[in-house]
């Protein structure tokens, strides 16, 4: 998940927390106590009217349902009687990538090279090792592979460094949310 995205999900979880806390449970109640002993009949006639729609903000549709794409929508959207705002974006997946374009070359009759595509995630690297039969190293396989893997270890792949947030970033990112959601309930009121 990168910094984007996590920012974009605090912010919208900030935003929603402080939407459902009352504003008005400070209010005092207004009581009525009265105390009759006569009949009373009352007649009411209400009439209401809606001179204008109640206002919307309405998150983008990112359409990910083709099987070709490998990508991921995520969207959201926050109204308030003022304001509304509303985002998405499309993110990619590499590993759907990597699986899609080793089936087309095995498809193709091509599964070395569909071998040599899986191999280069760490994680299809370590297992084939682990298997007993080692990934393909330029055009070579079984214990030709696995020889030239020991001799070229700069080729092997690395487990990918996922970034972590300091916890100063974090920090920033909170607060950064917290003004914004501060500044959203100030246009609501």
């Amino acid at each position: 998940m990168n910094d984007r995205l996590f920012g974009t999900i605090v912010g919208i979880v900030i935003v929603l927390f402080v939407l459902f806390i009352p504003i008005g449970a400070h209010a005092d109640p207004i009581v009525t106590q009265a105390t009759s002993d006569s009949t009373v009949t009352n007649t009411t006639n209400t009439t209401t009217r809606i001179k204008t729609n109640p206002p919307s903000a309405i998150s983008p549709s990112i359409n990910s349902s083709n099987s070709d794409l490998c990508t991921v929508g995520v969207s959201g959207a926050v109204q308030t009687q003022i304001l509304g705002i509303s985002t998405g974006q499309a993110y990619r997946d590499a590993n759907c990538e990597r699986l899609k374009i080793s089936k087309v070359l095995y498809d193709m009759g091509m599964k070395v090279a569909a071998v040599s595509v899986m191999c280069a995630d760490f994680r299809v690297y370590d297992a084939m090792m682990k298997a007993g039969t080692p990934c393909p190293f330029d055009g070579k396989i079984g214990e030709e592979a696995k020889e030239l893997w020991k001799d070229n270890p700069k080729h092997v792949p690395r487990k990918e460094n996922v970034k972590s947030m300091d916890r100063g970033e974090f920090l920033e990112k909170l607060m950064g949310g917290i003004v914004g959601v501060v500044l959203l309930a100030m246009l609501a009121l």
